[in-house]
């Protein structure tokens, strides 16, 4: 989508302060002995009061409101009965409509005490995904974005998922471009137009650079079977600093 008016703007800013609302209050429900399903449960709720729609069931008849991994599982959960325990690591995944504008935003924690190699990850993952949406601006090229990130994160001794990326977003969960990718690729020079709005989300790994999908069709893991996380904001491109919606 490229914002086309106040109106846009106004439109995602508002749609994003309620799925962003609803990720926020997963993940201040994510404690251990909850189950997946029970917080997937909790966004029914949310998107039910606020009268906006899960992305996921509205594009795709997705089994969840939300995407709900935990520790191998790298994105696409399906919720369940799986039980969070002390010192997991969730990825939260809400993408949403409202009024006609979609956004999507994830977040990857560790639930109470965790191992010091999540905690040092999810560092990495913040410096990681800074690092890339400082590229983020109108007359850039966007394949800048994907050498920050894979570059950021293999300088801090990481990986990045290569098979996963981000997208453009706003009028639909999947709009146009296609891929906004987590490594260089020269041949991805197009430049970044003013207003476009995309779902930045790089996924920093321990050791893999590669997910597969699990027989249930949705779920994806990595290849080794590491772990890792991610983070997501829908951004609209601008002259200056990207506006953050989500």
């Amino acid at each position: 989508m490229i914002i086309s008016s106040d109106k846009d703007i106004h439109g995602l800013k508002e749609a994003g302060k309620i799925i962003s609302d609803i990720r926020d209050h997963m993940i201040s429900y994510t404690k251990p002995g909850i189950t997946t399903k029970e917080l997937d449960h909790l966004a029914e709720r949310l998107f039910k009061k606020y009268g906006a729609a899960s992305a996921p069931i509205l594009t795709y008849n997705f089994p969840g409101y939300t995407c709900i991994s935990v520790n191998e599982e790298v994105a696409h959960g399906i919720p369940g009965d799986r039980v969070i325990q002390e010192g997991d690591l969730v990825n939260i995944d809400v993408s949403g409509a409202y009024k006609g504008y979609f956004v999507d935003t994830g977040r990857s924690i560790v639930v109470g005490k965790g191992e010091q190699k999540l905690i040092d990850l999810l560092k990495a993952m913040d410096q990681v995904f800074d690092a890339g949406l400082a590229q983020f601006k109108a007359g850039a090229k966007m394949n800048r974005v994907g050498h920050a990130v894979h570059d950021t994160a293999r300088k801090l001794g990481y990986k990045v998922i290569k098979n996963l990326t981000g997208h453009g977003v706003g009028s639909s969960l999947r709009d146009a471009p296609e891929h906004i990718y987590n490594f260089y690729l020269p041949w991805d020079n197009a430049l970044m137009e003013n207003g476009l709005v995309v779902a930045f989300e790089p996924f920093v790994s321990i050791i893999d650079e590669e997910i597969i999908e699990l027989d249930d069709e949705w779920t994806f893991v990595g290849k080794r079977g590491g772990y890792v996380a991610q983070k997501e904001e829908t951004i609209i491109i601008t002259k200056e600093e990207p506006i953050i919606v989500t």
